[in-house]
C-alpha cells in the first residue's frame, strides 16, 4: 500500500513510504489515508495527525497517471474518475478536519501531493522544497483543489503558476500561499518529536528569499486577460527573457489544458471555496482522458519519454471556446459529492 499509518504518542501518523516512486501517490494510499483521518476524528487518544514522506527526494510528486494512462488506453476511464472522485473526497477531508493537521513538505511536492499537504491546517517547508502545479504540461488542468490555491494567490501569479507549472522554493511557496511556515529539515526530527507529545508548537526559521515578489508586475501585466492567445501575444510583445523563458513554457503545454486553467480560476473568482474547486476541477478531469490531452500528455512525457505530445488543438488561437466550456459544463448525476463525508 506504501503509506504507513499508525498513532504514535498523540499525533495520527501519516508517512508515504513509496520513495522509489516519489511517493506518488496511488488509488489504494489515498483510500487508505481518507480512512485513518475518518478513525481517527473522534478518537481521544489523537490530538493531531502529522503527514510526512519516507525518502530524501520528495513529499509526493503527484498521483500514479501512469497507472490511469494505462487503465484509460484500453478505455477504462472509470479507473481514473473513481480515483479522482476519492482523491478529492480526502483532499476535502483534510482541509476541513477538526483537528490540527501538520504536513511536513520536503523535496518535490507537485500536483496530488499539494493536495495531500496543502490544504493542512499547520504547512511547514524546508530547504529542499520544489513545489508546482505542472499538470497542464500532461493536458490536465491543476486539481486536489490547487485551482482554489492558486485563486487566492496575490494578483495574478495563480494563472501563471497555474498555466506555467513553475517550481517554487519554500519562499516562494509561502508567498503564494501554498505553504505557511519555513524550518531547516535538521530541525524536522525534534519537531516530529514534539508534535507527538500533543503539543502543537511550532518552532520557525526565515525563509530563503522568494523570487516572485521581483516578477509580480511582469506577471500581473502579461497575465491581466483570463484569454490565452492574449497573454501569449502579450509574451511575444515582451523583451525580456521573463517573457522569452514563459512564452517558451506555455507553447509546450496542452493549449486545451491552459485555456480551460484560465477559464476555471475566471470562473471561480478571487476566494472560492474548497468544495467549489474540485467540484470545478472534476468536470475537466471526469473528461480528460476521453476528451482533451490527458492521455497523450503522460505518453509523451511518462510513458514513451519523446516529449513530442501531439495535442489535439495544437494552435491556441483557433482554440474554440465551446470546448472548453463543454469540458467545464456540470456534470449531472456524474457530479463530484462529498456524501461519504457525512
Amino acid at each position: 500500500m506504501s503509506v504507513d499509518l499508525r498513532i504514535e504518542g498523540r499525533a495520527g501518523r501519516i508517512t508515504l513510504t513509496r520513495p522509489e516512486a516519489l511517493n506518488a501517490l496511488s488509488p489504494a494510499m489515498s483510500l487508505a489515508i481518507e480512512r485513518a483521518l475518518m478513525g481517527w476524528q473522534d478518537d481521544p487518544a489523537v490530538a493531531l495527525v502529522l503527514i510526512d514522506a519516507a525518502g530524501p527526494r520528495a513529499f509526493c510528486a503527484g498521483g500514479d497517471v501512469a497507472q490511469i494512462h494505462a487503465e484509460g488506453v484500453q478505455g477504462n476511464f472509470g479507473f481514473g474518475r473513481a480515483f479522482w472522485r476519492q482523491e478529492y473526497r480526502m483532499n476535502a477531508r483534510i482541509a476541513a478536519y477538526p483537528k490540527p493537521v501538520v504536513s511536513l513538505m520536503h523535496g518535490f511536492c507537485m500536483g496530488g501531493g499539494v493536495g495531500l499537504g496543502c490544504h493542512a491546517s499547520h504547512r511547514i517547508v524546508g530547504g529542499t522544497t520544489q513545489m508546482a502545479m505542472p499538470e497542464c504540461a500532461i493536458g490536465l488542468v491543476p486539481d486536489v483543489g490547487g485551482t482554489r490555491l492558486l485563486a487566492r494567490a496575490p494578483g495574478r501569479l495563480g494563472a501563471y503558476l497555474g498555466t506555467t507549472g513553475r517550481r517554487m522554493g519554500p519562499g516562494d511557496a509561502i508567498f503564494a500561499g501554498f505553504a505557511d511556515h519555513y524550518l531547516p529539515e535538521a530541525d524536522w526530527p525534534a519537531l516530529v518529536e514534539t508534535l507527538c507529545s500533543g503539543a502543537l508548537t511550532l518552532p520557525v526559521a526565515e525563509p530563503p528569499p522568494a523570487t516572485l515578489p521581483a516578477l509580480r508586475p511582469e506577471i500581473d501585466r502579461h497575465f491581466a486577460s483570463p484569454d490565452l492567445p492574449a497573454i501569449l501575444q502579450s509574451l511575444k510583445a515582451g523583451d525580456t527573457p521573463f517573457a522569452a523563458d514563459t512564452l517558451k513554457t506555455l507553447e509546450r503545454g496542452s493549449p486545451l489544458a491552459i485555456a480551460a486553467t484560465l477559464e476555471i480560476l475566471r470562473r471561480l473568482g478571487p476566494d472560492p471555496s474548497l468544495r467549489e474547486a474540485l467540484e470545478m476541477e472534476f468536470r475537466f478531469t471526469f473528461r480528460a482522458q476521453g476528451e482533451a490531452d490527458l492521455l497523450e500528455g503522460v505518453r509523451a512525457a511518462i510513458i514513451d519519454k519523446d516529449r513530442s505530445p501531439r495535442w489535439k488543438h495544437a494552435d491556441a488561437a483557433a482554440l474554440p471556446q465551446g470546448l472548453v466550456d463543454h469540458l467545464l459544463a456540470p456534470l449531472g448525476e456524474d457530479r463530484l459529492t462529498f456524501e461519504e463525508e457525512q
